[in-house]
């Protein structure tokens, strides 16, 4: 015998279905609505140097573009590892990204044997969003003022000539030794715990040489203490005009300097990755953001995430050909 349910009982059979229904849809909006609270762009060195003003540069245009906060937190230490570990770890759910660097996704992987995290594998590759220029430059008081001369001594006198980094297994050293695997020169290294006192050292004639980003060694270009020998990027800077290229000195594959781009962790969902990367590249495309980073020393670029992929899975593979070169180890 069927019976039908009281008018009470539909009423609230009804009540309880529309509620379960609105939650669902509540929690799938909730969901979408990616982002609805802040972001934190982890900057993996201190504050105060090059990487921490290029993140805060982007956290102010891309926290517009997003329509809410980019917050930048500093977690420096050991060459970039430490915050890029943090991000590794990180959910993968957009709220949590890394300003990665040449050294964080390049060339700490070849030098650093104990990793907790994969410089490919353990992120989702979002865009490079500058390059700035590398430059050899060479003391006031070398006897070389020109590229073609300093080759020609370091040439015939291997072993003779020193170059500072700012400290074994960086970018600045890994550079170096890219530049002396491709030329075949011998130059010996001096290590320094940080670019100022590497730089001090070489504009006072201590060392030979140093091989840098171009917006620091550029005010010791210009007051004459350093003279710049050739430049690391895809065209002679504006700044030097008269300075080479390392592709025009014949080292076509020496063609870039150190970038930064914007890294999230693996398995970041594909919704997220796209907002993400619009937003950063309308953030990039602004001529505020362009205009800042050009006072920097640094070119605006943009990239896919699948083209940024390949660029540090080529990254990764060059920097450890170049370790074993050097034989070079940092842990």
């Amino acid at each position: 015998m069927n019976r039908r349910p009281s008018p009470a009982f539909a009423a609230v059979f009804a009540t309880t279905v529309a509620a379960a229904l609105f939650g669902f849809a509540d929690s799938a909006l909730a969901q979408g609505a990616y982002p609805d609270k802040p972001v934190k762009l982890i900057v993996p060195f201190p504050p105060g140097g090059t990487s921490d003003i290029t993140g805060r540069i982007l956290a102010e245009a891309l926290g517009k573009e997003l329509g809410q906060p980019v917050v930048v937190e500093n977690k420096g230490g050991a060459g970039g590892t430490i915050g890029a570990r943090v991000v590794a770890e990180a959910k993968p759910d957009g709220y949590t990204i890394l300003l990665g660097t040449s050294s964080t996704n390049g060339t700490n992987s070849a030098v650093y044997k104990n990793l907790t995290f994969d410089a490919v594998k353990s992120f989702t590759p979002i865009t490079r969003i500058v390059t700035v220029p590398g430059v050899l430059s060479v003391t006031s008081s070398f006897p070389a003022k020109n590229y073609a001369d300093f080759y020609k001594l370091a040439k015939a006198s291997p072993g003779k000539y020193s170059y500072a980094s700012s400290g074994n297994g960086g970018a600045t050293h890994m550079a170096m030794e890219y530049y002396k695997s491709l030329s075949g020169l011998r130059i010996v290294h001096v290590p320094y715990r940080g670019t100022g006192p590497a730089l001090n050292d070489v504009v006072g004639g201590q060392v030979d040489m140093i091989f840098d980003t171009l917006a620091s060694s550029y005010p010791h270009i210009k007051a004459g203490t350093l003279i710049p020998m050739a430049v690391a990027a895809p065209q002679r800077a504006g700044e030097l005009p008269n300075v080479p290229t390392f592709v025009e000195t014949g080292l076509k594959s020496f063609n870039e300097g150190f970038w930064n781009g914007v890294l999230a962790p693996a398995g970041l969902p594909p919704e997220v990755l796209k907002t993400l990367h619009a937003a950063t590249l309308r953030a990039l495309r602004t001529q505020a953001v362009k205009d800042r980073y050009a006072a920097t020393g640094a070119l605006v670029v943009e990239d896919t995430p699948e083209a940024f992929a390949a660029l540090i899975t080529a990254d990764v593979a060059k920097w450890k050909k170049v370790a074993e070169f050097g034989k070079i180890s940092a842990d």
